[in-house]
């Protein structure tokens, strides 16, 4: 659903699928040039799988790509997320028009 949107937003959206390891994102964003990085994580495994997602989009030399998480996340989950360089955390029922504008007014600027 959000893909969709996204992509009615005018936005290219490469959909990776389920289960990837953050290696496979980090992988995916290089091959891509990837602007942003939108993580879905219904397991709740955000705190293992952001750092290390992190740690790796640094590594690339990616550390400019805006990330994103749309979960359930407890509150006090959310301070540590963005202190690693989460810059958006969209709990469930948020709007699509939110995430949108969030992106387009957040994504680097190319040159």
């Amino acid at each position: 659903m959000i893909a969709r949107a996204l992509r009615d937003a005018g936005m290219e959206v490469i959909y990776t699928g389920l289960r990837q390891t953050p290696e496979q994102i980090a992988s995916t964003a290089l091959q891509e040039d990837a602007d942003v990085v939108g993580l879905s994580i219904l397991s709740g495994a955000h705190n293992h799988i952001a750092p290390r997602l992190m740690e790796l989009l640094t590594a690339r030399g990616l550390d400019d790509v805006l990330v994103l998480i749309g979960v359930i996340i407890p509150d006090v989950d959310i301070a540590p997320l963005k202190a690693i360089g989460v810059k958006g955390i969209f709990p469930p029922g948020t709007a699509m028009q939110d995430i949108v504008d969030f992106i387009n007014g957040n994504v680097r600027t190319r040159v």
